[in-house]
């Protein structure tokens, strides 16, 4: 995966997704989810998580307090000792990394704590999910962080742009 590449195109085509997305608001509900997550299944039989993970070194989930809780316990520390040393509150008082990229991805783009991984971090990108009416500032914002999610609003734009 190129991310340099990806970068910018995913940065000079962002005035036109988000034009793309007020079309999209438009949309009837059940078929904008509909076209999502046709679009879903499409991308991710070309685009492997593994040969990218982008989002796990450019950005951080939000997590919640069963995610500490569980991930306190592989490692063996108390919830609060997780917090300390991992994370810290945004400014919308969500709990996030501290840094960039995640300090459980390894160097082969695979992480660490997968199966005990953050609820954010199983649903991303959140393109195959009811209501995308209500997550689609989110979805425009994730065109800069997901090849998939860029290829995704590409797909649908070729419909709705028109």
């Amino acid at each position: 995966m190129d991310l340099e590449k990806f970068q910018k195109e995913s940065q000079s085509e962002f005035p036109s997704n988000t034009k793309l997305k007020a079309k999209l608001r438009k949309v009837k509900p059940k078929e904008l989810d509909q076209r999502f997550s046709e679009q879903h299944e499409k991308a991710f039989e070309e685009i492997d998580c593994l040969d990218c993970a982008n989002c796990c070194k450019t950005t951080s989930p939000i997590f919640i307090q069963t995610d500490i809780d569980r991930l306190a316990k592989v490692f063996r520390m108390k919830s609060s000792n997780f917090i300390e040393e991992y994370l810290h509150r945004d400014e919308e008082g969500d709990f996030v990394l501290n840094s960039s990229p995640c300090p459980f991805l390894n160097k082969d783009n695979k992480c660490l704590v997968y199966d005990e991984r953050p609820k954010a971090c199983r649903e991303y990108p959140h393109t195959n999910r009811k209501n995308m009416h209500g997550i689609l500032n989110l979805s425009l914002r994730n065109t800069l962080v997901c090849p998939a999610v860029f290829k995704i609003f590409s797909e649908i734009g070729k419909e709705y742009r028109k």
